[in-house]
C-alpha cells in the first residue's frame, strides 16, 4: 500500500535513491529539484503549488509537484513538475495515484495543467490519464483542462 503525503520539507535522504535512479535513466530533473530547493529557489509554496511524495513504508518511491506554469502568462495554468516513479514502483498505480492527487490539489487554484515529457512511454502514461498531446515546438508537450475533468467525474457512475 502506497501513501501519498504533502512534502513541506524536502526529504533529502529519502530523495537520494530516486535522484540516483533517475540519473541512471538519464533524467536530471530530480537533481535540479533538490538543488533548487536547497538554494531556496523553488519550494512549491506559492498559491496552489504543492509537492507530493508517494511512500511504500518508509521508502519514498515517487515524487511530483505542481507550480504555476512559468511559461504561461495565465495564473490559472499550472504545470506538473518533477514527476518521477522509481522503476520498482512502476505499473502498480503509483504514478496514476500521484498524478490524480496532484490534480486534486491543483483543482481549486488552476483551470488547466500542462507538462513536458521527453519520452514516448511517459507521453502514453499521461495520455492514458486524459492529457492531450500538444503540437511540437512549445514549452509543454501535454495539457489537461481540470474543469472538464470535474464534470466527467460527476458523470461517471
Amino acid at each position: 500500500m502506497r501513501e501519498i503525503h504533502r512534502l513541506h520539507a524536502l526529504p533529502t535522504d529519502a530523495l537520494g535513491p530516486l535522484v540516483a535512479a533517475s540519473a541512471g535513466e538519464g533524467f536530471l530533473f530530480l537533481e535540479r529539484l533538490r538543488r533548487e530547493w536547497l538554494e531556496d529557489k523553488k519550494r512549491f509554496d506559492g498559491p496552489g503549488e504543492v509537492l507530493l511524495g508517494a511512500y511504500q513504508g518508509p521508502a519514498l518511491v515517487a515524487i511530483g509537484g505542481v507550480t504555476v506554469d512559468p511559461y504561461d502568462d495565465d495564473p490559472a495554468v499550472g504545470r506538473l513538475r518533477h514527476l518521477y516513479v522509481a522503476p520498482e514502483a512502476r505499473r502498480q498505480g503509483t504514478g496514476a495515484s500521484l498524478v490524480r492527487a496532484l490534480e486534486d490539489a491543483a483543482r481549486p487554484h488552476f483551470r488547466t495543467l500542462t507538462l513536458r515529457t521527453d519520452t514516448q512511454e511517459a507521453a502514453r502514461f499521461y495520455e492514458a490519464l486524459g492529457y492531450t498531446r500538444l503540437p511540437p515546438g512549445g514549452t509543454a508537450t501535454h495539457r489537461r483542462e481540470l474543469a472538464s475533468s470535474i464534470v466527467q467525474e460527476r458523470e461517471d457512475p
